[in-house]
């Protein structure tokens, strides 16, 4: 892969990053106190777009111990160094704080819990160091040596996605177990991606309402979508604070609360196949640095445009969020959830209640993935450069997108009561 397809500040591991550091981690992981490294060498964990909170390393390490020579392979996640968008963005977050939480207390016992019940699905890669002080650093196995890609050249399956949302099923069902049995179990967990120091007030949120309205008075068949979505600038950004807080400042009776994802999108899961069927075997999902305790919705929003490809947006839907529900509701039974179980029409209204979170993702997510994905746009142009930004609106690929999205808007309900 040409280095250019990679994020700058990952193509040189910054100066701490060394054979001492990786020898002290090794030992501690390994207990051995005689381990030597005798051979290290660095690259860049992933290609440009997978992932932005972070920088990320992927380290070959040859080392000894007392029973003999190993190699391992191991995937490094720092916070960049270098002054830039990312580090304004980022610097001061606690996506480092919350990620160890999950990696160190929330994942294992969800584990632990499916394990009572006899469901041996793995929910996390193993995290074999993690530190806030001097640096914010985690480093993981390295699922690519155990057989798990990123998919990147192509959509999803429908068999995919289902794995995937298996997998955020049984945390989220899990999770409401402890909501309601012991609250105080994720009470730190409450800073999502849309409350970071910065980001509400962002180009990424800021700037995208204006084109996408300026695209539906410029497509005669969308025209009439115009008019609401002039109405739903006004207070949208209001709108999406109160969803992700809702919880914390005023959970409703009926609303389904769980620990949400954050960032629930295809480059922050991988995918095992057999090398010699083919045949799909396991997902794993990753990134877990924006977990928050928000409305079930809020995942589920965020994959329907970041998850599912185009095809599976216009025909499958409402097929692959019933799949979720039902292995939701499959695990709180298996678990022994004591609370109110949800229904398929609660479900369905959750959508409804929190939908200025999708006018968000069809006016200013969905155009950037698309140019993203299907075109291969530069990501830090189309997020701060408004004349690249504003090209995806008019990628074809997104206007038969968005017309279909906004036609299921209309048939729902979405535009009623305003």
């Amino acid at each position: 892969m040409a280095e250019e397809s990679f994020n700058a500040d990952e193509l040189n591991p910054p100066e701490w990053l060394n054979t001492l550091f990786i020898t002290k981690v090794l030992i501690g992981h390994e207990k051995a106190p005689e381990l030597k490294v005798i051979d290290l060498t660095f690259a860049p964990a992933s290609p440009k777009g997978d992932h932005y909170a972070s920088i990320m390393f992927r380290a070959k390490v040859k080392y000894t111990t007392q029973k003999g020579e190993f190699t391992k392979s191991l995937i490094i996640k720092t916070m960049p160094e270098e002054e830039g968008l990312k580090k304004d963005l980022f610097a001061d977050s606690p996506l480092f704080i919350t990620e160890i939480g999950m990696y160190s207390k929330v994942l294992p016992e969800c584990e632990r819990i499916l394990r009572e019940v006899k469901d041996n699905a793995r929910l996390y890669v193993d995290c074999i160091y993690h530190s806030l002080s001097p640096k914010q650093v985690i480093i993981f196995d390295d699922l690519v040596e155990m057989g798990y890609t990123v998919v990147r050249d192509r959509w999803l399956t429908q068999e995919e996605i289902c794995s995937a949302y298996g997998k955020l099923a049984r945390i989220q069902a899990i999770s409401m177990k402890m909501i309601n049995e012991r609250p105080d179990y994720l009470k730190d967990f409450k800073n999502g991606m849309c409350e970071m120091p910065g980001l509400m007030d962002s180009p990424i949120i800021n700037a995208g309402m204006a084109p996408f309205i300026e695209f539906l008075g410029s497509t005669p068949e969308l025209n009439k979508y115009q008019a609401y979505f002039e109405k739903i600038k006004l207070r949208y950004k209001e709108r999406l604070r109160q969803t992700m807080q809702e919880y914390r400042n005023n959970p409703q009776p009926d609303g389904y609360y769980v620990l949400c994802h954050g960032d629930y999108h295809c480059r922050n899961m991988m995918f095992k196949h057999n090398k010699e069927t083919g045949g799909f075997e396991d997902c794993m999902l990753l990134d877990f640095q924006g977990c928050n305790v928000t409305p079930m919705a809020v995942d589920l929003i965020y994959s329907i445009y970041m998850l599912m490809g185009p095809k599976q947006r216009a025909e499958e839907l409402e097929h692959l969020l019933k799949y979720y529900f039902t292995v939701l509701l499959e695990t709180l039974r298996k678990i022994g959830y004591q609370g109110k179980m949800p229904t398929p029409l609660g479900f369905w209204a959750e959508f409804k209640r929190h939908r200025y979170y999708e006018f968000l993702m069809v006016s200013t997510f969905l155009p950037i993935s698309v140019g993203l994905r299907t075109y291969n746009f530069d990501i830090e142009e189309m997020l701060y450069n408004d004349e690249t930004r504003r090209k995806c609106y008019h990628l074809k690929e997104y206007v038969v997108d968005a017309k279909k999205m906004l036609e299921r808007f209309e048939r729902s309900g979405y535009f009623e009561d305003l």
